[in-house]
């Protein structure tokens, strides 16, 4: 069959091209903004790309068209779809009707962590010789690709809450059917969905429905919101992460290792380099979730020492006149917080320059830009990149005074942030899109 995905770039829809192709499918696809890692990953499979939503695209004669929630009516492709009545479908309902039919689906649902926890729980079944196959949305660096499709039952899935398509407005995660879900945590996001965290609530609860009662659930005990979501209903086993009567990580080194606790009995150490008591959380639940399809904890926790994180996690971009410059995907308050408590965990007093786009959906809307001044005060110096904003980014950081700027203009921050950064600073580059190839700009910028 040949299937057409419009979207394709986006981290889900890029990884459904992949699983399409490897089931054998041809497979092509369209987007407005072609950016790295998803463009090189979707070009090494030997994937046609194809810029923009022209309706000439119709001559492909695909047998369906895929359809990814980035768009909307009035796009003239979609629109000529639609007036032609040829056959699409979303992306998460080809997903469950395609591939997840027949597995034991691991989802991985949460407003923070999933794609570190989703790569986590994946690595550690590989490493425990089940062979996962799995769709992230980022590329684990032990995989070297965000999706692949194996023959075992098992298949890791990142869970996410955003809506599904146009025309179909619940969240994503509702299509999974997991026999085993984790919920790293609940929290407001999304601003241009959801009226508010109940309604997130809400459709957590619709995916803690699908659960069947000899699965698991593996829930974040330190927060409410995902108490008050399981209250209003579970029919499923549940094991709470970061709580006394479920797993805990005891205290952390100056490396970040530490040990995992199981209802207070030690079950070993992990001992590896990444840093912050997020990613505790992370490896936890990702430890509970594997050890429910009959991985051993202490296999587990092996494997946890061998991971190699997510592209765009705290990925180190390059150094230059010894000024390292880091790229991550955080945008929500929460995330950026603790991408820079972590690196200030590694860096110690050294400088930290943060850089951030606030590009996603809610922080364009300004829902939660209040939140930005706290969850950057640990940061040396902030730059922000104002442009295409509905809301003054200039005065919402004045709680920092003079350790932050904003600019409206790619090349004018660039500047600003070459002439800032000295050698042993750490700049730390926050957005979840291309920002415009700031990395490499920044990098060569500072190597003259």
């Amino acid at each position: 069959m040949h299937i057409h995905i419009l979207g394709i770039c986006g981290t889900f829809m890029g990884g459904i091209a992949v699983l399409a192709q490897q089931a054998g499918h041809k497979v092509t696809g369209c987007d407005a903004n072609v950016y790295p890692p998803m463009s090189t990953q979707l070009e090494a499979q030997g994937v046609r790309l194809i810029e923009g939503f022209d309706p000439s695209q119709i001559a492909l004669r695909p047998d369906l068209f895929v359809i990814g929630n980035v768009v909307a009516r009035g796009n003239p492709l979609m629109e000529e779809i639609l007036n032609r009545g040829l056959p699409y479908i979303s992306g998460p309902q080809w997903l469950l009707e395609n591939i997840l039919h027949d597995k034991w689906a691991l989802a991985v649902a949460g407003t923070h962590g999933k794609t570190t926890t989703a790569s986590m729980l994946a690595w550690i079944l590989e490493y425990g010789q089940l062979h996962p196959g799995f769709l992230i949305g980022g590329v684990p660096e032990n995989f070297g690709l965000s999706a692949r499709l194996t023959e075992t039952p098992f298949f890791v899935v990142e869970a996410d809450e955003y809506d599904t398509a146009f025309f179909d407005k619940r969240s994503k995660f509702v299509h999974y059917r997991p026999r085993t879900l984790i919920i790293n945590n609940i929290e407001f996001d999304h601003a241009d969905i959801f009226a508010d965290l109940h309604a997130i609530e809400t459709q957590f609860h619709h995916l803690v429905r699908t659960v069947p009662g000899n699965g698991l659930i593996l829930a974040n005990g330190a927060e409410d919101s995902v108490a008050s979501t399981l209250t209003r209903g579970c029919w499923t086993p549940v094991e709470w992460v970061s709580h006394l009567d479920g797993w805990q990580a005891g205290a952390a080194d100056a490396q970040g290792h530490f040990d995992v606790l199981l209802k207070g009995e030690r079950q070993g150490r992990v001992a590896w380099d990444l840093l912050g008591q997020h990613n505790h959380h992370n490896a936890l639940a990702a430890l509970g979730a594997a050890r429910h399809v009959g991985v051993p904890v202490a296999i587990g926790i092996e494997a946890l020492g061998q991971f190699k994180n997510v592209k765009r996690r705290m990925e180190v971009r390059g150094v230059v006149n010894g000024i390292t410059v880091y790229d991550d995907f955080a945008h929500h308050p929460t995330a950026i917080e603790t991408t820079v408590a972590g690196l200030r965990a590694k860096v110690g007093k050294a400088r930290i320059l943060a850089v951030l786009e606030p590009r996603s959906n809610t922080m364009k809307l300004g829902t939660l830009k209040n939140q930005l001044p706290a969850s950057l005060r640990e940061a040396d110096h902030v730059f922000c990149y104002g442009a295409n904003l509905g809301w003054d980014a200039a005065a919402t950081l004045v709680p920092l005074g003079a350790k932050a700027e904003t600019h409206d203009d790619l090349e004018t921050l660039i500047h600003a942030i070459a002439g800032k950064a000295r050698p042993g600073d750490h700049v730390l580059i926050m957005s979840n899109g291309g920002f415009g190839g700031i990395h490499q700009k920044l990098l060569d910028r500072l190597a003259l």
